[in-house]
């Protein structure tokens, strides 16, 4: 796990540290209020750093899921945009925003 990783996780960990029970509940629901926001721009900003790597000469979707430990299929469906099941893509010839 990347430092920068363990540093927001271990973040995450001390809000079950704090002690007292209302500032924790406090705490914890500015942290699920927050997060949905905080998803969404890092799949974006996700999608943006693997369409950097598929832009690199050479690189291919199973290059760049071999750098990244995933599928190629995986590669592609970050680069695309997709983050739920096939079942919720564009049909053939639609747009992912029709």
């Amino acid at each position: 796990m990347s430092e920068e990783a363990r540093r927001v996780f271990e973040a995450l960990g001390e809000l079950e540290k704090i002690a007292d029970t209302r500032a924790r509940a406090l705490a914890l629901g500015e942290v699920l209020k927050q997060l949905p926001q905080h998803n969404k721009r890092l799949k974006k900003l996700r999608q943006q750093a693997v369409q950097e790597l598929l832009a690199r000469e050479g690189a291919s979707l199973r290059t760049v899921g071999a750098d990244l430990g995933v599928s190629f299929s995986t590669v592609q469906d970050i680069a695309k945009g997709y983050s739920s099941s096939g079942s919720r893509r564009p049909k053939k010839g639609q747009s992912q925003a029709e």
